[in-house]
Order: structure tokens, then C-alpha cells, then sequence
């Protein structure tokens, strides 16, 4: 029996006559204790007539006298006379003070008692501010996430009128997005569109001498610094964006040749304190082309599509080949463009798609023979997006960069929300189940006049000081996370502690959370009839569960969802790193910046062969991993140009120890020979490339590009030189100097001392260069980082929320044996043994637990599906993958419930049966 419910009885039988003298002594001291407590039996008091005679009955027959009272009270009120009702209107002003008094005074009396029950119920309040701040710091992280996601791209002046051009290729079996045009794109958009008012172009692909990754170094030092985040672009782009200039014009940042624009770190880090406009830099060791810097621009912020650029190169002057700059055969240029206010852009869409492909592609198909200019209409369109729109809705799109995806965002949006109504449904099942523990309370709250809607107020004044206390605390909690969820998320946010709008936003977000989690045990709480109450009638709490339990399914299907996603993440994982992928890419090094010992690369080469820790070595910079080169091209049988469509594939400059090194399987012909002048007009093509040009011996068949036509020499069976996301494509070989990449294939066993063999032979040869390398192995796995990082993070997420469904499952379980400790003690009384009562108190949870399975296991099996669809090789959804996920809840469920249900179990009957 609690303090409030002993209280109650001593004044029951106060007011009955019935208290003894050691009685009426304990009420006075827990009455003084209890002020609260002490000020409403003073009002009851006041209510019982002096003058009424003693109730001839025990001390239970009294509330139903005085509920009569409360009753002839009421009617009397509602007979009054509105005259009389109305006589005290000019006393109003006192009346509003009183009531504003009141109000203060309501508001102390139900913060005092909420904090009495927190210092109460102390294990109860933990689970409850405990789960609630955890969420809470979880939604919080995830907000400040998905707020970084949205505002990419919204930092330039005219971001909602600026676009860049997309294509779309579908034919059935081939659906891809890119955005690379040919180079006379820009100036024909401009032209022949009054829409636009302003047209650039950027160009990074890495396959173009300066685009990507340099050997950068100051014209008056000695020492290079590797550099990445190169790119091509033209004046255009810099004004279309507005870029923000430090030093220099930004009017003409980019319009004479040989100049270049960097980023204000860079600036600082090789001309400190300087104004570097019109310095002279080189890049790779090239002293026949120096680069003047023409301006210097603010870095572009985090939140931008472009931030892994720090410079700009001039595309005034450039043309990578002859002809290169007019032809509609080669697509390399990004294409951006600032169209004027108020332009429909469906209507734009329509007439851009229709004017480029009929004026321009199609007629230059049509010239080249290619037959599939009669469909291209059907298969292709061109369309503009929003430069605001290109982090979060490119997730299909080839474009090189990285960016997010507005699926995760929707995604770890609803994680959020599910973490948070997990912990909202602990708060209602806990304040639900202890609903006997209150009910004595709110039946005399209620007899000595208490309405119904005051006791709702006093109900949703706890839970708003639960919110509040949780919200501060999952503040904390968000903090000290945050770095850990920046590792995560490959992030780099940081609490706005400063920002205007926190106070605010957590204030009101606290409010409505208290609310929302209060408002339904406020009314189940406050509904309770005294009479019922008082006479013991109301159910304990333990019986009417069939609420409790709905909620309990649902937090145990959500953690289970978030388990079964986690095991598919994690083997999808492993399969994509354990795949044989069809080269070998263990104990293979990459030294990196090797174009910038000139003519010295293959002597380079050759002295590394000499190691005794080196088994094989080649010079190419076209690697089956990411960050590498690519060369689109397409490919027909010579011969047949005007016949047959052309096929689409990959075109690489490798060396003779290429395929030995990387392990290769050739199927068919030889491999290049370096003693055969003849090679260098040869070709060593896979095997899709042979299936695509429909060659069944493709040995001495000859292949055309847009050179000279090709021998293919030999065939390698096919591998994956692309993520697993996309499947293996054409590929054609070719023997041709690549040198800003040699991959070194180390012998098994001491890998330490081959990197020292090879670090001293690079010293030798380039002494003012530090050398740079990574394992292939390495680069292979980060092309799948983002798998990595989501498999992280839903691991993260599913083990929050099931500490979250286990702390209110825990506390259930606590409660229920409490409630049921006659129950236990009479069975043990009776010959059950400990674990028939462990049995009885767990087996209620296991069931919540199977049903919570049988409703997640569809639902993770469809979003599972779905995410796979992302990969051409994937896993196969197995039975087990499901089981192992339910057996865990199951197991998290009794290793919960156990240590309560043993804990009642073992307890002496006695201690139980001692009251009755």
C-alpha cells in the first residue's frame, strides 16, 4: 500500500469515527508531511455538516454519503436564479484577480505533486525520462542531418533559376540518367532558346590532362604537393552561380587561356598572407603550360553539389583534340544554364527535348550511319533540373559526384519517428498499467469536489515535466553523440547552439510531445468513478491490458524491422566485398602521381620488377576500382558502321603486364607483347564485348572506334570494373602509355618491408615528391561506403530502439509481477516450482513478441526488396535472415522479463500472503 492510498484510509475512518488514538497521532505526522494532502481533507471537512450524525456504518458506506452531498449540491446550483448568478458582476475585478490567483496556485499544486511522483516512482521515472531522452537525442541528430541534406545548392543568389541538363536513356533494358553533353551544347541552348539567359559548362572527367586529381607546386619552389578537386570550366558557370570572389574580378576570373581560379584555402596554404592573383603554378611537372591564378573565390560551402572543387581551370583556348570543341560525338561537359524568372519549365522541357534531338542528334546520327536514329525519340530525352534538386534527387544519376539520396532522408526521417513513438508508448503503457496505484487518488480527488478536467491538467502537467526534463537531458546526449554520428553519417554537423530558432524550436517541440504522450492516460486516468474506485471495484491495471498490448507489438515489430534490414545490409555487404569479381585486387599497390616523372615512369617500373618483394608491376591509370580513369566509346565491326548499331564500351590504355598483374583470366588469343610493333594498333576486348558485337570467334576481327581499326589480339573473361550496382560492360583494351598510375602486385608475406623497398625506390627517382598509395583492395571497398555507412547506421538505430522497447518492457514486467505477487504466492503455496512461475510471468511477452514478428516479417521482406533492386548482384532474401532476426527478439524479450519474473518467483510467500 502506497502513501496516498494509507492516507486516504486514516481519513476514511477519521471521518467515519472509526480511527484509534495511534491512528489519528500517525495522520496528524503524515499529514503535516504532506501539506497537499492536509488542504484538501480541509475542504471535505467543510463539506460534512457539524451538526450531521454519526454514519451507523464502517468507514466504506461514508463516500457514498458524501457523493449525496456533492450531488444535492449541484442540484441546487443548477436551480439558482440567473439574478443571483449574475449579483456578483460588480465584484468582477476581484473575481479575475482571484482567479489568476487560483490559476498560480493550481499551477504550484500540480508542479508539486508532479515532482512528487517522479521522487516516488523513481525506477519508473528513469525507464521513462530515460527512454524519452534517447529518442529524443535520435531525432535530434537525425533533424540536424536531414536539415544539412536540404539545404544543399541554396546558398547562390538565383538558385531557383538555376539548372543543369540532364539526359535520359531508356530502351527497355537500359535505363540510366547522365549529364555529359558535347562542348557546343552550351553555346546551341543559349542560342536558340530566349528562356536562358546565361549558359556554362564544367568539365571533370578525370580522362582529360588537369580534370580530377594533380602533382600541384608553385612556379619558385621545388617541392610538388598532391592536389585533388580539379575541374575545367568557363566564365559561364562562374557567373551563373555568382561565386563569391576574394582577389581578383570574378567578371573575368576565367576568360583569358592559362588561368585558373582556387579557393581561398588553398590560396592561404601556398601564398599565406598573399595575394596570389597573377602567380604562376605548374601542374604535374609541365613547365610548358604554367597557370597564371586569376582570382581567388570563397570555398565553396559543404552544403554545395560542388564542394570537392578548389580549382577551376580556364576552358578559353582549350581543345583537347582537333575538332573536339564543335563535335556532337563526344559528350564530356556539364551543362548548366540561369533561365529567366517566371519560365514554365515543363513547357521548356518539351521544347528543348524536341528542338536539341530533331535540329542537332538526330541529324548527326543520320550523318555518322547509326541506326538508331529512327528511335531515338522514343529511347532518349533531355530534361532540366534544379541546381537545389541535384544532391537529393541524383541518386540515379551518372554525374561523378558524390552527393545524398532523398530516400535515406525519407528514410532516417521515419526511423526518427518510430524511435520517438516507441519511447511516447512506453510513457502511455507504464502510465496505463499503474493506473490502481492512482485511483484511490483521483476517487477522493473527485469526492471532495475535484473536476474532471482539472484532473486532466494535473495528468498532462507530469508528462509535460517528463518532456522537459527528457528534452534537456536527450540535448546532452545529442552533444555527446554528435561526433560519433558525424563517423556515421560522413558528416561534419555541429550542435546550433547559437541559432535563434533552438530555444524556440525545442520549447515547442516538448510541449507537443508531453501532450501527445499524455493526453491518453490524462483521460483514462481522469475517468475513473469514485464510487467504484472506493469500494475496490476498479480493475488493477494488470487485467485491462488489451491497449498495452497493441503498443508492445508494435515498438517489438518496429525494432524487429530495423534487425532484419540490419542482417540484409550486413551480407549484402560481405557479398559485394567476398564476390569474386573476376581480377585479383588483394596485395596489389597503387603509387599514385607517377605522371610527373616524365620519360622516368617505365625506368621507374623496371627497378621496382627487380625487388625482391615485387612479383609484377604495370602502368595504367583505367583500374576496376573507383577514382580511376574512364573513356566511353562506341564500337562496330569494321565494316558494318552503316549496318549494324554501334556498342557502347569502355576504351583503355593499358601496358603489356596489365592483365598479369591484376590477375586476369584470358580466354581466348594472346596477351600484348611488348616486342610486337604491331600491338600498338591491337586490342584485347572482354567477353560482353564480344557478345554485344556478335562475334562467336572474335579472334583476328577487326573493331573501329573513331580511329583506325583494331585487331583483337585476345579476350578476358569478364569482370566487374564498375560498382555492383550496375552490371559488367563492354570493355576493349589497348596498348598505350597511361602514367599516373603504376599498380605494383607484392609477394605474400611481409608487406611492411615491400612498402620500404618501394618507398626507397621512389625517393631515387623523385626526391622533391612524397609518394602516395593505397591497396586496391582498399579503394574496392570504398566504393561501397555508402552500403557501409547505412548498415552502420541502422545497426546503430536498431539497437536504440530495442533498449528503448526493452526499458518499457522491463518496467511492464516489474509492474505485472507486483500486481500479481498474492497470484505467485498462493501458486507456490499450492507446489508450483520457480519455473512455472517464470513460465506464467513470461509467456504473456513471448506471445506480443511472435505476433510482433509475424507483422514485420512482410514488411521488412518488401523494403528489403526493394533496397536490392539498387544491385545488379545481390543476395538472396532467406528464410533465415528472417528467423535469426525474430529468435533475437524473442531471446532480448525473456532476458528482459526473466530477471523480474525469477526475481518474483524466488520471493518468500509469506511476504506476499503475510497482509491477507
Amino acid at each position: 500500500m502506497d502513501l496516498d492510498e494509507h492516507v486516504w484510509n486514516l481519513v476514511s475512518k477519521k471521518l467515519a469515527r472509526e480511527a484509534s488514538e495511534s491512528e489519528l497521532r500517525e495522520l496528524d505526522v503524515l499529514l503535516a508531511r504532506n501539506p497537499e494532502l492536509h488542504s484538501q481533507l480541509k475542504l471535505m471537512s467543510k463539506w460534512w455538516d457539524k451538526g450531521e450524525e454519526n454514519p451507523e456504518t464502517n468507514s466504506s458506506a461514508l463516500f457514498g454519503r458524501i457523493q449525496d452531498k456533492i450531488k444535492q449540491k449541484e442540484e441546487a446550483a443548477a436551480l439558482q436564479p440567473l439574478s443571483m448568478r449574475g449579483s456578483h458582476n460588480n465584484n468582477s475585478k476581484l473575481k479575475q484577480t482571484k482567479s489568476f490567483s487560483n490559476h498560480i496556485a493550481m499551477l504550484k499544486n500540480y508542479l508539486k505533486i508532479a515532482f512528487r511522483q517522479l521522487k516516488k516512482q523513481k525506477m519508473y521515472t528513469a525507464i521513462k525520462i530515460g527512454g524519452f531522452a534517447f529518442s529524443i537525442a535520435a531525432c535530434l541528430l537525425i533533424a540536424l542531418y536531414i536539415r544539412d541534406e536540404l539545404s544543399f545548392d541554396k546558398s547562390y543568389p538565383n538558385a531557383a533559376n538555376v539548372y543543369r541538363l540532364l539526359g535520359h536513356y531508356h530502351d527497355g533494358t537500359i535505363d540510366e540518367k547522365g549529364v555529359d553533353w558535347p562542348s557546343v551544347m552550351a553555346k546551341v541552348i543559349k542560342q536558340d532558346y530566349p528562356e536562358v539567359e546565361r549558359s556554362g559548362r564544367l568539365m571533370p572527367n578525370s580522362l582529360f590532362w588537369g580534370a580530377g586529381a594533380n602533382e600541384l607546386k608553385r612556379a619558385d619552389q621545388p617541392d610538388n604537393t598532391h592536389e585533388e578537386g580539379f575541374a575545367y570550366a568557363d566564365q559561364g558557370l562562374i557567373d551563373i552561380l555568382n561565386l563569391p570572389m576574394v582577389y581578383g574580378d570574378a567578371k573575368h576570373a576565367l576568360t583569358e587561356p592559362l588561368t585558373m581560379v582556387i579557393s581561398k584555402s588553398k590560396a592561404e596554404k601556398y601564398f599565406p598572407g598573399q595575394n596570389p592573383v597573377g602567380k604562376v603554378m605548374y601542374l604535374n611537372n609541365n613547365k610548358t603550360r604554367p597557370f597564371k591564378i586569376a582570382a581567388v573565390m570563397q570555398d565553396l560551402p559543404a552544403n554545395s553539389h560542388l564542394h570537392d572543387f578548389k580549382f577551376f581551370i580556364t576552358l578559353a583556348g582549350v581543345e583537347f583534340w582537333n575538332g573536339e570543341q564543335a563535335t556532337w560525338d563526344a559528350n564530356n561537359y556539364h551543362i548548366y544554364m540561369a533561365l529567366k524568372p517566371g519560365t514554365n519549365i515543363a513547357q521548356f522541357n518539351k521544347k528543348v527535348n524536341e528542338g536539341i534531338l530533331k535540329n542537332y542528334f538526330i541529324p548527326n546520327m543520320i550523318r555518322n550511319g547509326d541506326k538508331r536514329a529512327g528511335s531515338v525519340m522514343s529511347m532518349f530525352n533531355l530534361v532540366v533540373q534544379n541546381v537545389q534538386d541535384i544532391n537529393l534527387r541524383s541518386y540515379d544519376v551518372h554525374d561523378g559526384m558524390s552527393h545524398g539520396d532523398i530516400r535515406f532522408v525519407w528514410l532516417f526521417g521515419a526511423v526518427a519517428g518510430f524511435i520517438l513513438v516507441i519511447a511516447c508508448i512506453n510513457f502511455v503503457n507504464l502510465s496505463t498499467a499503474k493506473s490502481a496505484n492512482r485511483a484511490k487518488e483521483v476517487g477522493l480527488r473527485k469526492v471532495v469536489g475535484s473536476q474532471r478536467s482539472g484532473l486532466i491538467q494535473q495528468f498532462l502537467a507530469e508528462s509535460l515535466l517528463y518532456s522537459f526534463f527528457s528534452f534537456v537531458l536527450g540535448l546532452i546526449l545529442a552533444w555527446a553523440l554528435l561526433p560519433y554520428f558525424n563517423t556515421l553519417a560522413s558528416k561534419s554537423l555541429i550542435m546550433p547552439w547559437a541559432a535563434w530558432w533552438l530555444v524556440p524550436v525545442v520549447l515547442v517541440s516538448a510541449f507537443l510531445i508531453g501532450i501527445v504522450a499524455g493526453i491518453y492516460p490524462a483521460f483514462y486516468l481522469s475517468g475513473f468513478k469514485p464510487a467504484e474506485v472506493l469500494k475496490g471495484n476498479l480493475s488493477t491495471g494488470s487485467k485491462s491490458s488489451g491497449l498495452r498490448n497493441v503498443l508492445v507489438v508494435f515498438q517489438f515489430a518496429t525494432s524487429i524491422i530495423l534487425i532484419i534490414s540490419t542482417v540484409v545490409i550486413y551480407n549484402q555487404m560481405q557479398y559485394l566485398l567476398n564476390r569474386k569479381v573476376g581480377f585479383e585486387k588483394d596485395q596489389v599497390v597503387m603509387i599514385q602521381g607517377t605522371n610527373t616523372l616524365d620519360n622516368q615512369v617505365k625506368p621507374f617500373k623496371n627497378e621496382l620488377l627487380k625487388l625482391s618483394t615485387v612479383q609484377s608491376a604495370s602502368i595504367s591509370d583505367f583500374l576496376p576500382v573507383s577514382g580511376t580513369k574512364r573513356n566511353g566509346n562506341q564500337f562496330y565491326i569494321e565494316g558494318r558502321e552503316k549496318i549494324d548499331p554501334t556498342v557502347g564500351g569502355q576504351f583503355w590504355d593499358v601496358d603489356h603486364d596489365y592483365i598479369k598483374t591484376l590477375g586476369i583470366k584470358l580466354v581466348a588469343g594472346r596477351n600484348f607483347m611488348p616486342d610486337m610493333k604491331t600491338d600498338s594498333q591491337a586490342v584485347i576486348i572482354n567477353q560482353m564485348m564480344a557478345n554485344k558485337l556478335g562475334l562467336k570467334n572474335p579472334i583476328g576481327k577487326k573493331i573501329v572506334n573513331y580511329g583506325p581499326a583494331k585487331t583483337i589480339i585476345g579476350v578476358v573473361q569478364d569482370f566487374n570494373y564498375n560498382s555492383m550496382r550496375d552490371g559488367i560492360e563492354p570493355l576493349v583494351m589497348h596498348l598505350s602509355p597511361s602514367e599516373s598510375i603504376v599498380s605494383v602486385k607484392i609477394k605474400a608475406g611481409d608487406v611492411k618491408a615491400a612498402l620500404d623497398q618501394i618507398t626507397a625506390t621512389w625517393k631515387q627517382f623523385a626526391p622533391n615528391q612524397p609518394i602516395r598509395y593505397t591497396f586496391m583492395d582498399e579503394r574496392f571497398a570504398s566504393m561501397y561506403a555508402d552500403v557501409q555507412r547505412m548498415g552502420r547506421i541502422f545497426t546503430s538505430f536498431a539497437v536504440l530502439a530495442i533498449i528503448i522497447a526493452c526499458l518499457g518492457l522491463f518496467a511492464l514486467a516489474a509492474f505485472m509481477a507486483e500486481q500479481r505477487s498474492k497470484e505467485i504466492g498462493i501458486r507456490k503455496v499450492l507446489g508450483a516450482t520457480i519455473g512455472n512461475i517464470t513460465a506464467m510471468l513470461s509467456m504473456n511477452f513471448v506471445k506480443l513478441v511472435f505476433v510482433a514478428i509475424v507483422i514485420a516479417t512482410p514488411i521488412a521482406y518488401y523494403a528489403m526488396t526493394r533496397w536490392l533492386q539498387d544491385f545488379t548482384y545481390r543476395v538472396t532474401l532467406s528464410w533465415w535472415m528472417f528467423a535469426l532476426a525474430g529468435a533475437a527478439a524473442i531471446v532480448i524479450a525473456l532476458v528482459t522479463v526473466s530477471y523480474q519474473s525469477i526475481k518474483a518467483a524466488l520471493m518468500n510467500p509469506v511476504k506476499s500472503l503475510k497482509a491477507e
